[in-house]
């Protein structure tokens, strides 16, 4: 079984370029401050697919992992649609970004309990970046460079709005799937 295949990486690649160009203008707020200019910013990019795209890959690629440990067939997806529509908000300085780049095919039959906890791996993903990145501010938090502070607290808070996002309790988000399938298993 092929851990992961030449058209995932390109998929990859394109969601890291993406959402990078979808959060710029989030991490030059916390950089440069409010007034800063609203062009491109090569820095600025690379600093959004340093914070950004880590909870985002790492969360599909968990349910990848999880789905494939239960021995079941699963490949990451682009939604293209996905991709078009959070670029178009982010290009035309909507408030607010919905963001769906993309998703895992998974191909096989699973328990309830295997659906909750593959549903919830990439959540969980989220989580602990969120937790760990705010454990190792409050902790180290004087202790850093701004820098490296600027990271940690931007990676906190998308990680944060990842995880609250993706675990409500909606279609075809995770926590519907997550939710609905403990409430099975409870019921």
């Amino acid at each position: 079984m092929v851990l992961i295949t030449i058209k995932e990486i390109i998929y990859l690649l394109i969601t890291t370029a993406v959402v990078g160009y979808i959060f710029s203008g989030f991490t030059t707020k916390f950089k440069k401050g409010l007034d800063y200019f609203k062009g491109f910013d090569f820095e600025d990019f690379k600093l959004s697919i340093l914070v950004a795209s880590p909870g985002i890959i790492l969360h599909e690629l968990m349910h990848k992992f999880v789905a494939m440990f239960y021995g079941l067939s699963a490949q990451y997806y682009i939604s293209v649609f996905g991709l078009i529509i959070g670029s178009a908000l982010k290009f035309f300085s909507f408030p607010f970004i919905i963001l769906a780049p993309g998703y895992v095919g998974i191909v096989g039959s699973t328990t309830t309990l295997q659906s909750v906890l593959i549903s919830f791996a990439g959540p969980f993903t989220n989580l602990v970046l969120w937790i760990s990145s705010y454990y190792y501010l409050k902790h180290k938090g004087l202790n850093i460079k701004r820098k490296t502070a600027i990271v940690l607290f931007l990676t906190k808070e998308i990680n944060k709005w990842l995880f609250i996002f993706n675990m409500l309790p909606i279609p075809p988000l995770d926590g519907s799937k997550v939710w609905f399938g403990l409430f099975n298993l409870i019921f």
